[in-house]
């Protein structure tokens, strides 16, 4: 038996021995190819200079340098957020599902209970969660041991997990700085519960301690089962009313969104006789009685009881109604309620000049018009969209049969997160210029990005738009990805930004424009863009602003939605943030954002590090001081397209396309038609690029991949 042993445990130094030279050997190649990233910038940065010598005017090359840097790291702080797809932990709906159907207690002791709460009213993002999203979460929680010397989180590590410490001490270090101590009923690492965040300080234990954990697949099933199961109780209670059951799912749903839970307690007034309201409500718990003041009675008289499923008010969603009756809480009462306003927003043309929901035919007859409506416009968006395809076949055509030999590099056009981008040219006509972007296999695995990039190359092969960069094809080989893409020798509007400043009102629509007909053109494609910043609105040579294709976007059937966290600090909407599910509509928050930026030159909602940022984001729009730079046209725009709840935005509902955008008076006497023939006269016409001309000795791609099999012209999904 001791031989065994022997033999089981130098087995297991074995197998930990090669573990750990796999991992090594990771890290070198991983080195590596940082090394042949910087190796490729610092070729860019002297293709440039050389460039720079060339031309007559003098340059002073030390500010450059330190422009040059500040930018770098200002980008680096933009950097878009890709989480991993989001999978549910079906061990914790089945423990949901369980609490709610036996309703049984937390099985934490009262003092714990309260110990974690109060830890989540500290935190600036977890103090945002609604009631029951906090139940759940403490119910969810499990509790662990540290032993004195180890370490919790290790600086430079990818966490996947938030603590609450309970009992004992923990010292949080960063960069050799002096300790913070952290003690008993203090969160950290809440950041990890949102996305894969890299740590930036360590955390040990200088004493035994016991410690409350969450891990970040638990936390986004509690926030996306909390919020399916009110939406879905929100849903069965509207389509039980009779007025509204003529109504699309779709339209149900957005109404839905909108519906807000309000609370009485015994005795409350709802409803007051004589008031006037605006206010439909429908009651999810608890009872309420009827009143009314009648003549020859001291006292209103009992008319009726409603409880759970039945509503009241209805008639204050068609105009301003003067209450006939009181509605009076009967104990604790939970009602969902939605106000004239927010109902017209979603129900839109349905709603106008109808004035008796019960007129079920007339309702119903509209209903087909407005479908058949919109059956005639995606046709019409369908053939312009065939049309598109047929003008793009030349090219096509073209470069179908190409392989990367063809092409030879002119110049380094710029880095991104995952690569670099260079100038090309083919060999055999080197007057058709394009842009490569060449991504790295590795940074691409090691950031978790194969299903998004793969995702984002399927959609942009077939985008048609010329308000979008056109995607012309795909190569690979043993360690790249090679997008082939239309160049845009006006590089990006951030970059224009930076050096201006801020822009006018007129420079602003022009480029939020370009923005509102590409993500028209691809929300009627059904495709969620997710991630829209000045960085990925690049400018061709005649200064038309064009959205390139990043990995967040995605394809999604109408009336449902995607829960992956992505997107830009400070550019996400509040339902991402919050793990609600988002749709199209987080793209129209986005374009408010990239208003203001271009208005001003800084974002809405800052903040020190991301959590802050994330919860000035949750706070919502109304909290931000507009500058004077914005006008009050400007500002109404931004703040109908950055409503929290989704369904209010502006062209929150799909079968309006931009026509609510491009009818706001902000865009009054704006020529959409001149945008679109490209007749229109752009801010800024971008000088032509240099290096375009001129450029450095051609060199090819071929050198990079010699001796490896034959390239293909499309990607393996296995990298």
């Amino acid at each position: 038996m001791g031989t065994l042993r022997d033999l089981q445990f130098a087995l297991q130094l074995k197998v930990e021995e090669l573990r750990q030279r796999d991992t090594l050997i990771d890290e070198l190649e991983l080195e590596l190819d940082t090394k042949d990233e910087l190796i490729r910038r610092l070729q860019g940065e002297l293709d440039r200079h050389r460039t720079t010598i060339a031309l007559p005017a003098p340059t002073v090359t030390t500010p450059g340098c330190s422009a040059q840097g500040e930018e770098r790291e200002e980008r680096e702080k933009r950097k878009t957020i890709i989480s991993e797809p989001f999978t549910v932990d079906h061990k914790i709906l089945a423990r949901l599902a369980a609490i709610s159907q036996s309703h049984t207690g937390c099985d934490k002791s009262p003092e714990s209970q309260k110990l974690i709460q109060a830890s989540f009213l500290k935190s600036v993002f977890l103090k945002n969660l609604t009631g029951g999203q906090t139940r759940a979460l403490v119910d969810c929680i499990h509790s662990t041991t540290v032993s004195q010397g180890c370490c919790v989180i290790q600086e430079g590590s990818i966490g996947a997990h938030a603590y609450v410490l309970d009992d004992g001490k923990l010292e949080m270090t960063k960069d050799g700085q002096k300790p913070v101590t952290i003690e008993p009923g203090n969160m950290f690492g809440e950041l990890a519960l949102l996305y894969n965040a890299t740590s930036l300080c360590n955390v040990s234990a200088p004493t035994d301690c016991k410690l409350w954990v969450i891990e970040r697949r638990t936390f986004q099933t509690v926030l996306m089962q909390t919020y399916l199961n009110t939406l879905s109780l929100s849903m069965k209670l509207l389509s039980s009313v009779p007025f509204l059951q003529a109504l699309p799912d779709d339209v149900i749903m957005s109404m839905s969104g909108v519906m807000e839970k309000t609370y009485y307690t015994e005795g409350d007034y709802i409803i007051r006789q004589g008031e006037t309201g605006d206010t439909f409500y429908i009651i999810c718990e608890g009872q309420v009685k009827v009143t009314e003041k009648k003549q020859g009675f001291e006292e209103p008289v009992i008319l009726c009881r409603l409880s759970e499923g039945q509503w009241f008010g209805e008639k204050a969603l068609w105009g301003h109604d003067v209450r006939t009756v009181n509605v009076i809480a009967a104990g604790d009462v939970t009602c969902l309620v939605i106000n004239r306003e927010a109902f017209k927003n979603i129900i839109g043309v349905l709603a106008d000049g109808n004035n008796d929901m019960q007129h079920s035919n007339k309702y119903r007859a509209l209903l087909h018009l407005q479908k058949l409506i919109e059956s005639l416009y995606n046709e019409f968006t369908e053939i312009n969209f065939t049309l598109s395809i047929c003008r793009s076949n030349e090219n096509a055509t073209l470069l179908s049969n190409m392989t990367l030999s063809d092409f030879q590099i002119v110049s380094n056009l710029g880095e991104d997160e995952l690569g670099h981008i260079d100038l090309v040219q083919l060999k055999t006509n080197v007057k058709c210029s394009f842009a490569m972007r060449v991504l790295s296999k590795r940074l691409i695995v090691n950031s978790r990005q194969q299903e998004h990039i793969l995702r984002a190359r399927d959609i942009f092969m077939e985008a048609y738009s010329p308000f979008i960069v056109r995607l012309h094809q795909t190569f690979r080989d043993t360690k790249h990805l090679y997008m082939l893409t239309e160049v845009c020798a006006g590089g990006d509007l951030w970059s224009l930004l930076k050096e201006r400043g801020s822009f006018d009102d007129c420079s602003t629509r022009f480029y939020t424009a370009c923005v509102v007909e590409a993500l028209n053109f691809l929300h009627h494609c059904g495709i969620i863009y997710r991630d829209l910043k000045p960085e990925n609105v690049l400018m061709d040579q005649h200064g038309y602003a064009k959205l390139m294709g990043p990995g967040c976007s995605k394809k999604i059937s109408v009336g449902k939605k995607t829960w992956t966290f992505c997107g830009t600090p400070g550019y996400m909407a509040p339902e991402v943030i919050l793990n609600k599910g988002h749709s199209m509509s987080t793209d129209l928050w986005s374009l408010g954002i990239f208003m203001f930026e271009l208005l001003t030159g800084s974002l809405p909602f800052i903040g020190s590090d991301p959590m802050r940022i994330f919860a000035a984001t949750i706070h919502g729009i109304d909290q931000v001081n507009f500058p004077e730079a914005i006008s009050k046209s400007a500002s109404s725009l931004i703040k109908k397209l950055c409503r929290n709840n989704p369904p209010e935005r502006l062209q929150g509902r799909r079968r309006n396309g931009a026509k609510d955008i491009q009818k706001h008076k902000w865009f009054e006497g704006f020529n959409w038609e001149g945008l679109c023939k490209g007749t229109l006269s752009p801010p800024v016409i971008p000088k032509f690029n240099q290096c375009m001309e001129r450029g450095t000795p051609p060199s090819h791609y071929t050198e990079d991949v010699e001796g490896l099999p034959e390239l293909e012209t499309n990607w393996d999904k296995d990298f």
